[in-house]
């Protein structure tokens, strides 16, 4: 946890250009001190030890050593909160997808430099993610001797469940620190849960390989929704790039409906956009939780659904990597329940099974 005083940042990236954007970005901030900056991750060890950063902005791209691997022995060896510098493109997106299963905390998604004068509205996110991020839970990365980066898991077929579950529908928000307990929470669930359908705080273009990277990991089938798509029991679905998910009746059904609309709460997806939906749409047949996340999207949504006699919950503080989500749902009354990260499945499928 940071200490008192402004936040010591060190800025590892091999572009100059780079590291004087941020430096300049995060030193207009009172509360943030850039110490150091590093080309490569091998200056960045010494600069680590000497410097005793509170954060570090990492480049996910590097030459000499791969970010992911220096990530990697990082959260083994001393594990500091660690906010990606990631580009938009399919690969960045995978790679920046497993830096946050090796334990980084966020990411930004790496500015357009060939437009230095649009940085601007780079520069607000990228000072609140390294604010967070130094007051996030980092632990260590445990894994067994001889293990290298997590491989996807098998999925095990899961023991079906004893009840009707074409009338209830779980609906999940996450942000900061989510892409992973989302992986826990549908880890979990089994293959013929009730229907998922979640938000999670991603650019347009990382959405695909999210997809996926959670299917893999789930014995439920997760897709990106499409318009009009049937939402249907052992499924769950995210939002497409860069779009709002929506829940819509359709007769004895559920639909998803994909909206364009403009950023609600700065986010697009946004949480609190579905959540109203699943309130209208479902009811008391809902049952809602927001996971880690920076902000507090998605608290006057699960209010709303909890309104509507949906059973409702919150990851607790000490298995969220930031807090501030589910703390803004919790302190506005809208959940009565905060869950360990490793429980939430099994709890959503309980209070599934209890009936509306």
């Amino acid at each position: 946890m940071m200490a008192a005083g402004p936040c010591r940042v060190l800025i590892v990236d091999d572009s100059a250009v780079v590291r004087q954007i941020l430096t300049e970005i995060l030193s207009q901030d009172p509360g943030i001190e850039v110490v150091g900056t590093a080309a490569d991750p091998f200056l960045a060890r010494d600069k680590i030890k000497r410097l005793d950063p509170d954060v570090i902005t990492l480049d996910v791209e590097m030459p000499r050593m791969d970010g992911l691997a220096f990530l990697d022995n990082l959260m083994r060896l001393h594990p500091i909160p660690v906010v990606m510098i990631s580009s938009l493109t399919e690969r960045g997106a995978d790679t920046t997808l497993q830096a946050l299963a090796l334990g980084a905390v966020d990411f930004i998604a790496k500015p357009r430099l060939a437009v230095a004068s649009g940085l601007e509205q780079y520069a607000a996110e990228i000072v609140e993610k390294v604010k967070a991020a130094a007051r996030a839970q980092v632990r260590a990365a445990v894994r067994p001797p001889g293990a290298g980066r997590p491989a996807p898991a098998a999925v095990v077929p899961a023991r079906p469940i004893g009840f009707r579950t074409t009338d209830r529908l779980i609906a999940i928000g996450a942000s900061a620190g989510g892409t992973e307990a989302l992986r826990v929470v549908l880890e979990g669930m089994p293959a013929d849960a009730p229907a998922v359908v979640m938000t999670q705080h991603l650019p347009g273009s990382f959405s695909t390989a999210f997809a996926e990277r959670l299917d893999r990991h789930s014995a439920m089938s997760v897709r990106e929704a499409a318009q009009g798509d049937a939402i249907l029991p052992g499924h769950a679905y995210l939002p497409p790039g860069g779009k709002h998910l929506q829940v819509v009746r359709d007769g004895a059904r559920w639909r998803c409906h994909i909206d364009d609309g403009p950023a609600v709460n700065r986010h697009k997806p946004a949480v609190d956009v579905l959540f109203r939906s699943v309130a209208r749409a479902a009811g008391a047949n809902a049952i809602g939780a927001i996971l880690t996340g920076m902000g507090d999207d998605g608290a006057r949504g699960l209010l709303e659904m909890q309104q509507a006699g949906a059973p409702t919950l919150v990851q607790d503080e000490a298995t969220s990597v930031v807090w501030g989500m589910p703390g803004a749902a919790f302190r506005l009354g809208a959940a009565k329940e905060t869950v360990p990260l490793d429980r939430i499945a099994s709890r959503l499928v309980t209070l599934a099974g209890s009936g509306p």
